[in-house]
């Protein structure tokens, strides 16, 4: 089932009541992921006051969900970071918020509302992707069906990942798997049934929304 990603790592800052909150936003795709990107925010900020992490790995009924409050009162922190992933419509996703203590006391509901407010600030921002399963194909032609073949494929909302001149030209391309089979009806067509693209590799891609 497809479902939004983080397109990259991101990183916002946002100042409250004196303190600086930085939320850092990436990808992750495992529960080791998160962990490893968790264990390296804290040794970048190392001397920060606290360091709240949350993640959330998959999408909808298969998703395993983490949140700390990293020295906070408790319910404070990790729990709204959390419950802001939850609403981003984002999987495969982690964050931390890092805090550097500005002296002045938030208290409990200031501090609900100062990690929400830093989440939000980076949710807002992140560029998404899209999981989904793809085909990689192979498909050579001859050269005078080469930039017709380019159009099509980007008409299918394909991919040319490699090109590799010779006596034909062989292609490499990836679909979405819904997209393949229009892609194969167009390819027929326009080589007369020529042409045939073979599937050399099938798993799940993010592509990049526009």
């Amino acid at each position: 089932m497809a479902y939004l990603v983080p397109a990259k790592k991101i990183r916002k800052e946002v100042f409250i009541g004196g303190s600086r909150f930085i939320a850092t936003l990436s990808p992750a795709f495992s529960v080791e992921d998160a962990r490893s990107f968790i264990s390296c925010i804290k040794d970048e900020f190392g001397d920060a006051t606290h360091n709240v992490p949350a993640f959330l790995i998959g999408s909808g009924n298969s998703v395993t969900a983490h949140a700390s409050d990293d020295g906070e009162p408790s319910g404070t922190a990790g729990r709204p970071a959390l419950a802001v992933l939850r609403g981003s419509g984002l999987g495969d996703v982690v964050v931390v918020v890092t805090r550097y203590f500005g002296g002045t006391k938030l208290g409990t509901g200031g501090l609900v509302k100062a990690y929400t407010q830093a989440v939000n600030a980076v949710v807002s921002v992140v560029p998404r992707a899209q999981k989904v399963m793809a085909h990689t194909v192979l498909l050579a032609t001859p050269y005078p069906l080469l930039e017709q073949i380019r159009l099509l494929v980007k008409a299918r909302d394909g991919e040319v990942l490699e090109e590799e001149f010779m006596a034909d030209v062989t292609l490499t391309i990836r679909f979405p798997v819904e997209k393949l089979e229009r892609f194969e009806v167009g390819l027929q067509e326009l080589s007369s049934g020529k042409l045939n693209v073979a599937i050399v590799e099938t798993k799940e891609v993010l592509v990049k929304l526009v």
